[in-house]
């Protein structure tokens, strides 16, 4: 199945918390970070997921936030230092490419958040993903 998310990185389950209809899952990508879903506990069932399990995480781009230095009291879980690799522009909006421990994210912005973060090829950012945000793929 070809999807249309760019951002797929392959992992590890490392843990599954459930609750009631949601549950976490904590996943070690193949670069070492560790990142934090939460998902419905009929889809931790659905997908099999267990520690142990390869997963891949899916963040659509438009669900990642870029800082330009560290972050501290937020509640976002999932916090991944990386580099900007590319910039393109449009009219309204932007792409930002990311390169971080074990691969690469993409980050769609407004224009003006690039213009006012100073971002370019080179700039030091942290990528701020939700778990909310955070979907699993099987295998």
């Amino acid at each position: 199945m070809v999807l249309s998310i760019r951002n797929q990185l392959p992992g590890t389950v490392t843990a599954v918390t459930p609750g009631e209809v949601m549950a976490t899952v904590a996943v070690r990508l193949d670069g070492g970070q560790d990142v934090t879903a939460a998902i419905t506990v009929d889809a931790v069932r659905d997908l099999a997921l267990a520690e142990g399990a390869a997963v891949r995480v899916l963040v659509k781009s438009t669900e990642i936030s870029l800082a330009t230095g560290p972050v501290t009291g937020l509640s976002i879980r999932n916090r991944f230092p990386g580099t900007v690799l590319a910039v393109g522009t449009g009219g309204a909006m932007a792409s930002v490419r990311i390169a971080v421990d074990g691969g690469e994210l993409t980050s769609a912005i407004t224009k003006e958040a690039v213009d006012d973060l100073g971002l370019a090829p080179g700039s030091p950012v942290v990528a701020l993903v939700k778990a909310t945000e955070v979907s699993l793929a099987a295998g």
